[in-house]
């Protein structure tokens, strides 16, 4: 017999983890770096670019395409490096509270 209110326990159970999980979200963190270590982008869970460093050799006015080149690069990079943890943060916090349903696999991301 289905047990409906486990399912709303479980339910509810899911939805503060989710929110716990999302909050800290903010504390995840990855940096990449371009050109060779030339420039560093550091970005959070929330996909937000908290800290950039940039040799002090390329900034010079003959090198802004090279140096724009090089953050978009960087900061892309640690973007796709996040977007992973993230994933598996989200569905570390809800792991084993529901059953495993055909089509929801991908909701956390990979």
């Amino acid at each position: 017999m289905f047990d409906m209110l486990g399912m709303m326990g479980k339910m509810k159970e899911m939805q503060a983890r989710m929110k716990d999980a999302q909050e800290s979200l903010p504390s995840i963190t990855e940096t990449a770096e371009a050109g060779a270590g030339l420039v560093k982008a550091t970005v959070n869970g929330r996909k937000q670019l908290i800290h950039l460093e940039i040799d002090p050799d390329l900034v010079k006015p003959e090198e802004t395409e090279m140096l724009r080149d090089l953050i978009v690069a960087a900061t892309n990079k640690a973007l796709e490096a996040v977007e992973t943890r993230v994933a598996d943060h989200l569905k570390q916090a809800t792991d084993g509270l529901l059953p495993n349903i055909p089509g929801m696999e991908g909701l956390f991301g990979k």
